[in-house]
């Protein structure tokens, strides 16, 4: 029984001591409540009218105070706001001076008088950028295999040489930057021709309104290559479906903002190219080359002269008798046959058909009889060749044996429907040099192709070489207007060891793609498999 007494005992003060605590803070929150309440004047007037008046200039003063503060935090913003901005017009002015050209000098003064240079050293490293890459003047090479070749692109696709195992030698960009970066140079290209600064030769008379507008829907063509330790340039051309004249864009971007090299107006329609095509024998071949060369330089271009240098005496009046009916059909005169009664030699052909052209500096294509070239292709030989200052090495798309390519079909299919850019059609032939567009007076100057050079190969590597060792820049690009057709290709036993390595690569190169070649060589095996797999399905009980 004293337990239970005990324990009541003990929660009765425990009782008394919960309510002393809720006494005690009561009154701590009556005193903090005075505390923190208004003042007032010493005229002890109660809580009424004149109090509450009071009470409202308290929480007025309250908020005008705050007011102040964000007043003062606005105005600090806005002072940091317009620092950005006159940061922000700082780095635009600079940005838009790495768009100008360095200033000319004239007698070492500056040539815009008391226009200071900037000394920035970001300005002058992207400017060392361009000085040091390929864009305005040729670098001087060990050899064929220092040059960066450029990649090829439309609105739609892109011409590659690097294709690896899962790249095409014709795609449209996967990748969406790689899309992104082409749309924004075409834009780039278009902004500089649309508002064109002064030193780019626009008449200062002519007003927005007199002056053409080019939109994504003019331009042609363009080239990009990347000097990995420079930068990447871009050769764009611009024209008007009605007009003959090219607007050039040349960009260079040097590891940031797009940068202009130049912006000019191309004017290609007195641009005559010189065709020449060495030849001997193989006439049926030449016989389609014409009808080519009927359909795409007489019908459609109209600014073409075809030499024609033919070795030896059989079938030299086949020759003669196919261009003269060629020329009585279509009334095309523009040609010169030269005889030579002479071994084969193609580099003395092509330097006997330069020669022969006496009517001074002319654009010269050297060309072969199984070569097929589009009208598109000879606008590009004249837009990428300028004398004195580049010559146009395009890489040829070399098709492979139709037998092979469309072995299960009948017979092959004309070949103007062959003419595609696929893995199992054909190759970009980057090996090959011998298809050229250059003027005739850097062809002289240079020296012309090394005539000691028998026979087949060789020689249009060492006329390669010469210009890669001098100051001449060289264009090389897989363009797709420029096909080599196939053919069967024999090489002689009087050729050299060299020359007869070279024609067997080529003549492997050209026959079949890798997987086209496999099942050849596996076809035995794969015949046996399907016999295996016949015999199979026929041994199987029905029902």
């Amino acid at each position: 029984m004293r337990m239970p007494r005990r324990g009541l005992v003990i929660q009765a003060r425990t009782r008394w001591l919960l309510v002393g605590l809720a006494l005690l803070f009561s009154l701590v929150l009556l005193m903090y409540l005075l505390e923190c309440a208004p003042q007032t004047d010493g005229n002890g007037s109660l809580p009424g009218v004149v109090g509450e008046s009071m009470g409202k200039e308290y929480y007025q003063a309250l908020l005008q105070e705050q007011e102040e503060h964000y007043q003062n935090r606005a105005t600090s913003l806005k002072r940091q706001i317009a620092q950005l901005k006159q940061e922000l017009q700082e780095m635009s002015d600079k940005l838009k001076s790495l768009q100008e050209k360095k200033t000319p000098k004239v007698n070492g003064m500056n040539y815009q008088g008391t226009k200071e240079q900037t000394s920035n050293d970001l300005l002058e490293f992207l400017h060392s950028q361009i000085d040091k890459a390929e864009v305005s003047v040729g670098a001087k090479l060990p050899s064929e295999y220092g040059v960066i070749p450029f990649e090829s692109f439309t609105s739609m696709k892109v011409f590659q040489l690097e294709m690896g195992l899962t790249r095409h030698p014709e795609e449209k960009p996967v990748r969406k930057d790689k899309r992104d970066e082409l749309v924004e140079v075409i834009e780039a290209g278009l902004e500089v021709i649309n508002n064109p600064d002064e030193e780019d030769g626009q008449d200062e008379d002519d007003g927005v309104g007199d002056r053409q507008l080019y939109s994504e829907n003019d331009f042609i063509e363009g080239y990009y290559r990347t000097e990995r330790d420079k930068g990447t340039q871009y050769e764009l051309f611009y024209k008007k479906m009605d007009g003959m004249e090219y607007r050039h864009v040349t960009l260079f971007r040097p590891f940031g903002p797009l940068m202009k090299v130049k912006s000019e107006t191309v004017d290609i329609s007195r641009s005559i190219i010189n065709v020449i095509v060495p030849l001997a024998g193989r006439t049926e071949a030449f016989a389609q080359f014409m009808q080519n060369f009927r359909d795409v330089c007489i019908h459609q271009d109209k600014r073409v002269h075809l030499t024609v240098v033919y070795f030896g005496q059989d079938g030299l009046s086949e020759v003669k008798s196919i261009l003269e009916s060629v020329a009585r059909e279509t009334d095309f005169h523009n040609y010169t046959l030269v005889s030579l009664n002479e071994e084969f030699n193609r580099g003395r052909g092509l330097d006997m058909g330069a020669r022969a052209w006496e009517k001074g500096e002319v654009l010269m294509f050297f060309c072969d009889v199984d070569v097929y070239f589009t009208a598109e292709f000879l606008n590009s030989c004249r837009l990428n060749a300028e004398p004195g200052k580049k010559v146009f090495y395009p890489v040829v798309f070399s098709l492979y044996n139709p037998a092979i390519v469309y072995a299960n079909q009948d017979i092959p299919p004309p070949v103007e429907q062959q003419l595609v850019h696929k893995k199992d059609s054909g190759f970009w032939r980057d090996f090959g040099f011998g298809m050229t567009c250059q003027y005739r007076t850097d062809f002289l100057t240079v020296g012309g192709f090394d005539l000691e050079v028998k026979g087949w190969g060789g020689e249009d590597v060492h006329l390669y070489r010469k210009y890669l060792h001098g100051d001449l820049m060289v264009v090389r690009t897989p363009v797709p207007g420029l096909f080599h057709l196939w053919h069967e290709k024999h090489c002689a036993d009087e050729l050299t060891p060299e020359q007869y390595r070279m024609c067997i690569q080529s003549k492997a190169m050209n026959e079949a793609s890798h997987s086209h070649l496999g099942m050849l060589v596996f076809r035995d095996e794969i015949e046996a498999h399907l016999r295996k797999q016949a015999y199979r399905t026929n041994s199987e009980p029905v029902g």
